[in-house]
């Protein structure tokens, strides 16, 4: 359980990062919001925040106006995020 709260962690500290980048659009940024207060809710089980958390950042890494470096942390943070137990 400790491992998954650090993934949980990572993965709100690289939504940060992306919240930040005033290089990203803000629609990008928006979901990048969005999908912080998903992992955060402790009221909802791990494997629903994990499986919406998912479907959020697999909404937005095809967006064509996201930039190269954006893109790269997305899929990081998807890879991440699939890591975590949906059970």
């Amino acid at each position: 359980m400790e491992d998954t709260q650090k993934t949980i962690n990572y993965c709100i500290q690289m939504l940060s990062g992306i919240m930040d980048d005033t290089t990203i659009p803000k629609n990008i940024r928006r979901v990048a919001e969005e999908t912080k207060k998903v992992l955060m809710n402790d009221s909802q089980e791990l494997g629903l925040r994990a499986a919406t958390a998912i479907s959020l950042i697999d909404e937005i890494s095809n967006d064509p106006n996201m930039p190269v470096h954006a893109r790269t942390r997305i899929w990081q943070l998807a890879s991440k995020l699939e890591t975590l137990p949906l059970d």
